[in-house]
């Protein structure tokens, strides 16, 4: 249905700011169910519109507008959760910032695309619990990474038996976030394996050399089971692989490169994905050696697998079976 409305919201960790776009009348409310239901009422309040023909605009804040998602999904009200940066670059030069100010500017950018703008389908139960595992996964790796560096200053620099229940207590937390990780891991699987269409979709993944556990379970993340991408050249973009060209008339002709705007996290998996297959996938190892023979940049090497895995994905995942190495058939 067209819609005729538009609210914007600005969503803060306690409160969200809103915004009518055709009353022009501005409300503030708590990041609750109670708020959310007052929200509601108030839009009823505000607009001559049927639920129908509204449309609810924020922007992507984690999991401060996770639960406002979840409700607008069980009340069947149609919303767009934006990136945060796209939403920015529309509104031109600003200065200051201001609740009240954002949730307007979201509602005027919301009204100009309303026709155009993606409806927001939240991912299944267990890919939300999937991606808040894979968060708190993450942080523990870091956490860990910064004990060991810690320890190993103090080692360079101390003398170990002159101080025993400092180098204990560190390695004791090595050891424990170590057990956790591998736990965190565990569980993964088992969420993942709880949904037959994540598991099919697993399988697949990890069938291509270089993709463990992490990887497959960020691309499900990130690609919301393949319903949110469809293309592996769009993907590549988001992920920061894809190359650009940097040239303007006669005078600007730089070399092609990838954009800076992407997920730098999904970059590194990848990073790691492409070393991991080129010791291990006679095929990628082979281009590999080629190119470095040839004298060609390592780092360019290393960015040409990375979308060559991620081509892969893309084509295990239309095709519907398993990826097959076929250099083992070669003559």
């Amino acid at each position: 249905m067209k819609k005729k409305d538009v609210i914007g919201i600005d969503v803060s960790k306690l409160t969200i700011d809103a915004y009518v776009k055709l009353a022009q009348v501005h409300a503030k409310f708590s990041n609750d169910n109670k708020g959310f239901r007052q929200l509601v009422k108030w839009i009823k309040k505000h607009t001559d519109c049927q639920i129908e023909e509204l449309l609810i605009c924020f922007e992507t804040t984690g999991m401060y507008s996770l639960q406002l998602a979840s409700f607008l999904s069980q009340i069947n009200i149609d919303f767009v959760m934006e990136n945060p940066i796209q939403i920015k670059r529309s509104m031109g030069l600003v200065r200051g910032k201001d609740d009240y100010v954002d949730s307007q500017r979201i509602a005027e950018y919301a009204y100009m695309r309303k026709e155009n703008l993606k409806h927001t389908k939240l991912p299944s139960e267990e890919l939300i619990k999937v991606q808040n595992l894979l968060a708190i996964r993450e942080r523990m790796v870091r956490q860990k990474a910064g004990y060991q560096a810690s320890l190993g200053e103090y080692k360079r620099v101390l003398v170990q038996q002159q101080q025993k229940d400092l180098f204990l207590l560190l390695n004791n937390m090595i050891s424990a976030l170590k057990k956790q990780i591998l736990k965190a891991d565990k569980t993964l699987i088992e969420i993942i394996q709880s949904n037959e269409e994540l598991m099919k979709t697993y399988t697949l993944l990890t069938s291509i050399k270089g993709i463990g556990i992490i990887l497959a379970a960020n691309i499900l993340v990130t690609t919301i089971c393949f319903t949110k991408f469809n293309d592996s050249r769009k993907y590549a973009c988001y992920c920061g692989t894809a190359p650009f060209k940097y040239s303007s008339g006669t005078s600007i002709k730089g070399r092609t490169k990838v954009s800076q705007m992407a997920n730098k996290k999904m970059k590194a998996l990848f990073n790691l994905a492409a070393l991991s297959a080129i010791r291990h996938d006679p095929e990628l190892k082979l281009y590999f050696d080629k190119r470095k023979a040839n004298g060609a940049n390592g780092m360019s090497t290393i960015n040409i697998i990375r979308n060559k895995i991620i081509h892969r994905v893309f084509a295990v995942i239309k095709r519907g079976t398993p990826y097959v190495v076929m250099a083992k058939y070669a003559a």
